[in-house]
């Protein structure tokens, strides 16, 4: 099962580096302790809806953008994980007699 938290802080984080920015960095611009974003970026905490705003703000990253890449992180994970279904056998059907 994919879990939400940790495909965030997977986004969050690589927005931060593709950018070049430190975490005390994304810190200062949004006014969140650097300890509580290195947590979330490791899946440890969840983010509310106002500290993830902040954080897509520091990040220059629009909240819907951050979501649409979790959401297909998490659309990737699932079908990793999906039970692969069984072909090819015969389905045996009774007949009236």
């Amino acid at each position: 099962m994919a879990l939400f938290r940790r495909l965030l802080g997977d986004v969050l984080r690589e927005r931060r580096l593709e950018q070049g920015l430190t975490l005390r960095q994304v810190s200062a611009d949004a006014r969140v302790s650097l300890g509580y974003i290195s947590e979330i970026e490791r899946g440890q905490k969840e983010a509310s809806s106002e500290l993830l705003a902040s954080l897509c703000t520091a990040l220059d990253a629009p909240l819907s953008a951050v979501l649409r890449d979790v959401s297909e992180a998490v659309a990737i994970e699932e079908a990793a994980t999906a039970p692969t279904p069984i072909t090819g056998r015969r389905q045996v059907v009774a007949s009236a007699a």
